[in-house]
């Protein structure tokens, strides 16, 4: 059986997943420690500086090879399937960035903290992240259909699945017995916790500036896809 379709980008994408999980994760870890030396606001320039060119070469790097490998189906032209693939990555926007409630401490301009979050969309999932990045790697990997987008969605996932654990571990580090109340009534899995009836749900809690402007950037996102996808063929990797 021939193997001509694994082209080198298949594992080069895993070696910038792996780099920047190590960078991003590690910087988590080690927000504690630095904040005692250079201060939160100047640890979260420090985390951007670090992250934020990683996740860049990421993306390009991703445009340039998502039709690298083999073509396992191709669904493009399938009446509904782009609707469909426009919707589910719409929302796995509202779960990816539930930090953007937060826009004055992600860019340092009010202090940075670690929120206990119960509200809003952690009422769905405690980690919306991961449930994001799943929805839209199913969404991504659907409407591509390589090896490669494969072998990027098994990458996204696994470090998102290292995040659940992760981000509770440091948590319950930080706040014990009342992240540990918390954890209770809340579950990774979506839904879970309200079906189980150890949650409810208030949509009240949904309408706030911060979900339009996710629904915002949704719409900038989907004018700006075809300029991005031109503007990443312009660089060569």
């Amino acid at each position: 059986m021939s193997f001509h379709w694994l082209t080198a980008s298949h594992f080069i994408i895993l070696g910038l997943l792996l780099v920047f999980a190590i960078a991003h994760s590690g910087l988590a870890a080690l927000r504690p420690w630095g904040e005692k030396r250079i201060g939160p606001r100047l640890y979260r320039v420090l985390f951007a500086l670090v992250s934020l060119p990683l996740a860049t070469v990421l993306i390009i790097y991703f445009f340039n090879h998502r039709y690298d490998g083999l073509q396992l189906w191709q669904v493009q032209g399938v009446p509904g399937v782009q609707p469909l693939v426009w919707i589910l990555s719409a929302i796995s926007f509202l779960f990816l960035y539930p930090a953007t409630f937060n826009l004055l401490e992600i860019a340092a301009i009010q202090k940075p903290q670690v929120h206990l979050y119960e509200t809003g969309i952690i009422r769905i999932t405690r980690h919306p992240q991961m449930v994001g990045q799943i929805i839209w790697c199913i969404a991504h990997t659907l409407w591509l259909g390589t090896t490669f987008m494969i072998v990027t969605s098994v990458g996204l996932v696994l470090h998102h699945l290292f995040g659940v654990w992760h981000g509770d571990r440091r948590l319950s580090s930080r706040y014990g017995e009342a992240f540990a109340a918390v954890k209770a009534r809340t579950s990774v899995i979506p839904f879970l916790a309200i079906a189980q009836g150890r949650q409810s749900l208030k949509l009240q809690e949904f309408l706030r500036p911060a979900y339009l402007g996710v629904a915002g950037f949704v719409l900038l996102f989907w004018w700006a896809h075809p300029l991005l996808i031109q503007a990443t063929a312009s660089v060569h990797w």
